[in-house]
């Protein structure tokens, strides 16, 4: 099931990129992993699956662990895509290759002191809050610009890019916005010469329109793994 979900979403992520005009290898697929079990994980890295995108660092340490046991000479990267709290920044240095989920800069200088202490640059992506919800984190856009210049300073980062979480809303269409929205301020960041290409943003329900707009990693889930539960773990 696993193989065959894995070709499904990746022709519908082809076939989006193609509709508008981009060449298909240039979406990455980050496997979200939460409340999936490490064999469920192992299987994943046997069929070509390479990026994992976790949400709670306790969960993620050991099958981190595990897997980086099982597959040593296998390049797996770790995304942390669930909100960062500032206490658990030294954790998500150890554990997570990129961090999708910095929402203010005085967590990524956190994070930059940390990752200087380990002698690391930690990669990260800058979470951007494009709608009012109150459940949702990130940098509301007028604030992202002055973000931007701070972070930039920070000599143990690497701002790669931007990331959001719009809205669930059942119809795609009407979430499409929120993606033109969040790569309008991406190219208005490299037209200030600054060097931010990634855009994270679709999920399982709406990845497609989240490609047609520019996205440059998608995080899927429920498509890929089916619905989950804690016990799976």
């Amino acid at each position: 099931m696993l193989l065959n979900n894995l070709k499904h979403i990746y022709g519908r992520m082809s076939h989006a990129a193609m509709r508008a005009g981009r060449c298909p290898g240039e979406v990455r697929l980050i496997a979200v992993s939460k409340n999936v079990g490490a064999d469920v994980l192992k299987n994943a890295v046997d069929i070509g699956i390479r990026d994992f995108g976790e949400n709670r660092l306790q969960e993620a340490g050991p099958k981190i662990a595990s897997i980086g046991k099982a597959f040593a000479e296998s390049k797996v990267v770790w995304h942390l895509i669930g909100h960062l709290q500032k206490n658990k920044a030294k954790t998500a240095v150890r554990l997570f290759d990129l961090i999708h989920s910095v929402d203010s800069p005085e967590l990524a200088a956190l994070i930059d002191r940390y990752a200087g202490e380990t002698g690391k640059t930690q990669r990260i992506l800058l979470q951007v809050k494009l709608s009012d919800e109150e459940s949702k984190y990130g940098i509301v856009r007028d604030a992202v610009a002055g973000a931007v210049r701070q972070i930039s300073l920070m000599k143990n980062l690497r701002l790669e890019g931007l990331m959001t979480v719009p809205p669930y809303i059942e119809d795609p269409e009407k979430v499409r916005p929120f993606f033109i929205e969040l790569r309008s301020i991406r190219d208005l960041l490299r037209s200030d010469g600054y060097n931010i290409n990634e855009l994270s943003m679709g999920m399982s329900h709406d990845f497609e329109v989240a490609v047609e707009e520019g996205a440059t990693m998608v995080r899927v889930g429920t498509a890929l793994f089916g619905q989950r539960n804690k016990e799976a773990l």
